[in-house]
């Protein structure tokens, strides 16, 4: 096993950590400004990780990637992840929740986190579950 093996493993555990912690928040129906920053934290985190993790497996594969477009690029085009323009999206929207504080904008990426970036994070959770259980 080398360190390449390792890392994405251990970055797959950070990851997990986080992802969990993402679905506990989204179980808040109505929350507060508080818990809203809270849950729009813990995306920023797991989708942080999660480009990170396929960056890891990636190099394994024998492919550089520094950037998080390219990781999802690279990802996509190999088909562990789908829906690669709503990853690109989420990626904006990562960005943009780290440069504003406007309530009405939290509020609209509330939602795309709920209904469209936490299902790509789960199918990537699901995925690294059983590549870790083939290991």
């Amino acid at each position: 096993m080398t360190d390449l093996d390792i890392r994405w493993i251990q970055r797959f555990s950070n990851f997990k950590r986080t992802f969990l912690l993402l679905e506990k928040a989204l179980e808040i129906k109505s929350p507060s400004l508080v818990e809203r920053a809270g849950l729009i934290q813990f995306f920023e985190m797991a989708f942080e990780l999660s480009w990170k993790l396929l960056k890891d497996y990636e190099e394994i594969e024998g492919f550089t990637v520094k950037t998080p477009r390219e990781a999802l690029k690279q990802a996509f085009q190999a088909e562990i992840i789908t829906q690669g323009q709503d990853w690109i999206e989420a990626l904006q929207d990562r960005n943009l929740m780290a440069h504003t504080d406007n309530e009405k904008t939290a509020i609209a990426v509330e939602e795309r986190i709920r209904h469209k970036y936490f299902p790509l994070l789960k199918n990537l959770y699901d995925t690294f579950e059983a590549k870790l259980d083939q290991f």
